[in-house]
């Protein structure tokens, strides 16, 4: 199976390296704009080859991790070379501006539009690990666009990778995904900022940091060239829930200006809820 992924950080080594161990016929190749990327990912073992954007024609599986402002037309052009076997995968985090855009391809049938909820605050070829995506929720958007044997190809390869799936449409998608991971991003980064403006002596950050400011801050270590793209994809969705964020945000303050905290504990205790919700996911 010749396989190639197109960016090979840590979504697409990561792939790349599970790949691998569950089929050993897979041989890999990688495409990435960073030529420092694609020698840093050959050394590491992540992928066998370095290839050129016109060598997928020969491809049975193209995998594009790459940032959401750019998939559009790589993914375009990717369907416009391979042949009519061949699986395309995105993993991008937004889907609606990207699915729309397939419609009418005529190779639509070709490509399958995912996202594998997975990854940590690290990126490039260094952040790859080995399963990644087990036990990770997939979410594949608009299934029934892709030819049915495509479909068998590539859910067997999420099964392998220990994958669960979920079907949604593209637009539920962006608008869920809005509210589990890109806000969840957002107060991480402002977290971080407001953090690094008040306490201008670095040391006293790390002596009193705790694993809670940790555990919370964490996500603000991401990558600005992933995420900036995000944003403005789903600029929309991102709005409406900031908007509910910040009211959220001023009532509690309301609150403890007041010195209501009768209701603060409450507001708390039914916040608590979500523990259940999380415990029947993970």
């Amino acid at each position: 199976m010749k396989v190639y992924i197109i960016g090979v950080g840590l979504i697409g080594g990561s792939f790349a390296l599970d790949l691998k161990a569950e089929f050993e016929h897979a041989v890999i190749y990688g495409l990435d704009q960073n030529k420092q990327h694609l020698e840093e990912a050959k050394s590491l073992g992540l992928i066998d080859h370095i290839a050129n954007p016109e060598d997928v024609e020969d491809a049975d599986l193209v995998l594009v991790a790459i940032p959401v402002d750019v998939n559009i037309a790589v993914v375009k052009n990717v369907l416009d070379q391979v042949g009519e076997h061949c699986l395309v995968i995105d993993t991008g985090s937004t889907k609606s501006k990207l699915c729309k855009s397939l419609e009418d391809h005529p190779k639509r049938r070709n490509f399958l539009a995912a996202h594998p909820i997975a990854g940590t605050e690290f990126s490039g070829p260094g952040a790859a690990v080995k399963n990644l995506y087990r036990n990770k929720t997939n979410i594949i958007c608009e299934v029934e666009k892709t030819a049915f044997k495509l479909q068998e190809k590539a859910l067997e390869i999420f099964q392998k990778l220990g994958m669960r799936i979920r079907y949604m449409d593209a637009k539920s998608h962006d608008k869920h995904i809005a509210y589990v991971s890109h806000l969840s991003h957002i107060s991480s980064f402002m977290l971080g900022k407001t953090v690094l403006e008040k306490e201008k002596n670095e040391k006293d950050i790390f002596d009193m940091a705790g694993s809670g400011f940790a555990s919370t801050v964490r996500l603000a270590k991401s990558s600005p060239a992933m995420w900036t793209p995000i944003f403005q994809e789903n600029k929309d969705n991102v709005l409406e829930t900031l908007t509910e964020y910040i009211n959220n945000l001023t009532h509690f303050k309301k609150l403890m200006e007041e010195n209501d905290f009768g209701e603060v504990y409450s507001e708390m205790e039914r916040t608590n809820y979500i523990k259940t919700i999380l415990n029947g996911i993970h």
